[in-house]
């Protein structure tokens, strides 16, 4: 150690050279007695002296004062009891200057048996000095308001600005509290902030709030203050300097983005045109205006026309007519003063026509006069309105949309005694432009639905009839979707031979696409029908239908979206035999029809589940099953049995229970259904048909065996006209003649036997012949010298109807009378 202390030329650091070097600041190790035991080149350069003049003598003799080498000597001591030491000690240069320099005490080892510490050193910069006049004229003279306040938080000095914004003079500030001057919580805050400040030591920055100006008294201003601590020579905190700028500019361009932001989400939330204007006053009140009423043309309230109004009467237009949609105020009874919603209103304030909506400004009023000639002449009620609930100041804005005029909106204040600015009149602006895109979408939304539920409800069957085999009973639902109509359907077909054809279907997806795919189906379900075919051949004839539209190819994408929609189509069709009481059954794609019977048993007959249609290539399967008198069977779409939290299985047997019990009223009990199972919003379209069989009396029916006898057909004609007289339905005896008599005939010329006549009386008086060819009859138009060929063209011209069905042992020819 002693060796150590020794003068020499070079540096003897206690590490390697370079470890010390390397840094940019002064460096030194001194042991715990205060001697000098290392010295850098950096520690040279800032006082001049070399190792040797260092090393080995007492760093306290480095020290400028008498008051510091207590100081340098505790540092070792703090170093020790594990506080570590900084700060500003004055050290003399080799040449008599004394040098500030920021001393710390960067790390403490061992040297042999002797504690050690590493010193850095860094000269503090110099102070750029003006004079004491220069100064005090840039601070007083600053655009930014300053302001020192003493530790008890009174005035000690400020400049001009801040003189200028409080409004108090500067001889009434200086010695005083700002709570004093300014009483109010924000006077209590602001101070606040600056005893944390001089608690802390820590800068407040950047702290707005709004307060008043004196020179703007009409207005409130935004400010924004930041807050530092004054720090002496010796490390103490004396007061608190703050400055003020004024940011109401930024403060508005703000509250604006904000307050159109918060519109958003705040206007606009329902696609329906009077909510909409509604939720656009209810918005700005209180936040912008007190007073304020939505007023829009008629046809955009009209579900018919285009909501377009663009007028050209010549110089003056004519006045546009226009309803009250939305209103709201802060006073009690304002928004009825003249005109409710709905009301027709014609309100334009003067001196504005009826061209202001079309390509007019917005109209800032700032100081609303109802003593004004024009007011008074043309509007005496409003007047007298404005009078009344004190209404001072005005924005009307004209709302457009899309090249469309669609009404105005007027921001009014009363309770609020500060006038609308100019500057107002860019957040009306946008606040109107906002809700008019609202608007307009829900006018066109209105619009599109309307015509999407007229198409809907023109395809759906008006009025259901199942003659005497069977009740029934409907309910559609459309879902609450964006587009809100979709395309289940449902029908009720009456068939030959007292029989009646039921059918449910679903076209995925929602709006006109959807309804007018579902038009087109049931269409063709309907012709099919007639036809006499099978439910599995009807459905196997369907789904070829559907893929030859599906394979159309078209440039219209309206009609590439038709097509698309076909491959999404389910569809569940059944037959019921009021005779046999049994009912055939076939399936594609969709859920299988609950059977409740009498006695309230439910079950689920589940035909073979063929593929939706569209897809191709898979036959579709028939099931009979008997249906018991007053049994009640049910055809449903998959929207009222699924839904998100519950699946399709657990919503059958929910159906099922329900319908279990069972209404005398099948139309209560279908609807009481619908609302059971429902949840509301409706996520799907919800389709119910209820059927409640009935047999077809023993009393109705009649048949007999033919014999392949040309003089058996009067024996048979004989008898049919009997069994209708016996029906009392003598008007009928003689056309019944004639059919029977020319249909046995043909059969027992042409058809290949077993041949048997029936006759059926439910809604209708039917005839049936079959037999077991194949062969259909064809109806000929004869030629006048021909003998014969007028059969089937007089049972044509006799009956209602008349037609063949095919069945497994040949065919039925048929011919059906209206009942007098």
């Amino acid at each position: 150690m002693d060796s150590a202390r020794e003068a020499s030329d070079a540096p003897t650091p206690a590490g390697p050279p370079d470890l010390l070097d390397a840094s940019t600041d002064a460096a030194a190790i001194v042991a715990a007695d205060g001697v000098v035991v290392g010295w850098t080149r950096g520690a040279q350069e800032l006082l001049g002296r070399a190792a040797s003049e260092v090393v080995g003598r007492s760093a306290a003799e480095l020290v400028a004062t008498d008051r510091d080498p207590a100081r340098v000597a505790g540092v070792a001591r703090r170093c020790r009891a594990g506080m570590g030491w900084s700060g500003l000690v004055p050290v003399r240069h080799r040449d008599g200057r004394v040098l500030d320099v920021d001393l710390r005490v960067s790390a403490s080892f061992r040297i042999g048996d002797d504690e050690c510490f590493l010193l850095s050193a860094r000269e503090r910069s110099r102070r750029w000095t003006v004079g004491q006049s220069v100064l005090d004229g840039f601070l007083t003279r600053s655009p930014v308001g300053m302001a020192v306040m003493d530790l008890q938080l009174r005035y000690v000095w400020l400049n001009d600005t801040l003189e200028r914004f409080g409004g108090v003079p500067r001889e009434q500030r200086l010695g005083r509290r700002l709570s004093d001057l300014l009483p109010g919580l924000q006077a209590v805050s602001l101070e606040k902030l600056m005893c944390k400040v001089l608690e802390t030591g820590i800068p407040v920055t950047d702290y707005e709030y709004l307060g008043w100006s004196w020179a703007d008294p009409h207005r409130r201003h935004a400010y924004s203050t930041s807050f530092f601590p004054l720090v002496g020579d010796d490390g103490s905190i004396a007061g608190v300097c703050y400055m003020v700028q004024d940011v109401t500019e930024r403060w508005d361009a703000r509250q604006l983005l904000s307050l159109v932001n918060e519109a958003g989400t705040r206007v606009g939330t329902t696609l329906d045109v009077m909510r909409t204007a509604q939720e656009l006053a209810d918005f700005a009140v209180p936040r912008f205006a007190d007073f304020v009423i939505v007023d829009l043309l008629e046809p955009v309230l009209s579900t018919e026309g285009h909501g377009a109004w663009l007028t050209d009467a010549g110089p003056a237009p004519v006045r546009p007519v226009m309803r009250r949609a939305g209103m709201a105020s802060v006073r009690e009874g304002c928004p009825e003063a003249v005109a409710r919603i709905g009301d027709r209103v014609d309100f334009l304030p003067p001196p504005h026509d009826a061209r202001l909506l079309i390509d007019g400004e917005p109209i800032h009023i700032p100081v609303l006069d109802p003593s004004d000639a024009l007011w008074t002449a043309q509007q005496p009620e409003r007047a007298a309105s404005i009078r009344a609930f004190g209404l001072h100041s005005l924005i009307s804005v004209p709302m457009r949309a899309r090249n469309t005029a669609l009404g105005l909106a007027t921001f009014v204040r009363s309770v609020n005694p500060v006038p609308f600015r100019s500057d107002d009149v860019l957040p009306a602006r946008e606040l109107a432009a906002r809700a008019a895109l609202c608007v307009d979408n829900a006018r066109r939304y209105t619009r599109e639905h309307t015509a999407a539920v007229t198409l809907q409800r023109s395809l759906l069957p008006h009025a259901l009839a199942g003659g005497t085999a069977l009740e029934v009973a409907s309910s559609y639902l459309p879902a609450d979707a964006t587009d809100g109509v979709g395309g289940d359907w449902f029908d009720v077909i009456p068939l030959s031979g007292a029989r009646v054809g039921l059918v449910v279907g679903d076209v995925v997806g929602h709006g006109i696409t959807a309804a007018a795919t579902m038009g087109r189906l049931r269409t063709a379900v309907q012709t099919l029908a007639d036809m006499e075919m099978p439910p599995d051949e009807l459905l196997a004839h369907l789904d070829d239908l559907v893929l030859r539209l599906s394979a159309e190819r078209t440039d219209d994408p309206a009609a590439q979206q038709s097509a698309t929609a076909f491959l999404g189509a389910t569809c569940l069709y059944a037959v019921y035999d009021p005779v046999t009481q049994r009912c055939t059954m076939a399936r594609a794609g969709h859920p299988p029809p609950v059977v409740v019977t009498a006695d309230g048993r439910v079950s689920f007959p589940e035909p073979p589940a063929g593929p939706p249609l569209g897809l191709g290539g898979m036959a579709f399967e028939a099931t009979e099953i008997e249906l018991a008198e007053n049994s009640l069977i049910g055809l449903y779409t998959d929207g009222l049995v699924e839904t998100a939290d519950r699946d399709i299985e657990q919503g059958m047997n929910r159906l099922g229970e329900v319908l279990a019990r069972s209404e005398a009223d099948l139309t209560a009990l279908c609807t009481s259904a619908v609302r059971q199972l429902v949840p509301v919003p409706r996520p799907d379209d919800v389709a119910l048909l209820l059927a409640r069989t009935h047999a077809l009396g023993a009393d109705r029916v009649v048949s007999w065996d033919v014999p392949v006898d040309p003089a058996a057909v009067a024996d048979v004609r004989a008898r049919a006209t009997r069994q209708v007289e016996a029906w009392g339905l003598g008007d009928l005896a003689m056309t019944s003649e004639l059919i029977v008599s020319e249909l046995v005939t043909n059969a027992v010329r042409y058809a290949t036997p077993p041949i048997r006549l029936r006759l059926l009386l439910d809604a209708r008086l039917t005839c049936e012949v079959s037999d077991a060819s194949s062969t259909a009859p064809r109806l000929r138009h004869a030629r006048i010298m021909d003998e014969g060929g007028r059969g089937l063209f007089l049972v044509a011209q006799l009956a209602r109807r008349w037609g063949v069905r095919y069945t497994a042992d040949g065919k039925i020819i048929w011919a059906e009378q209206e009942l007098p």
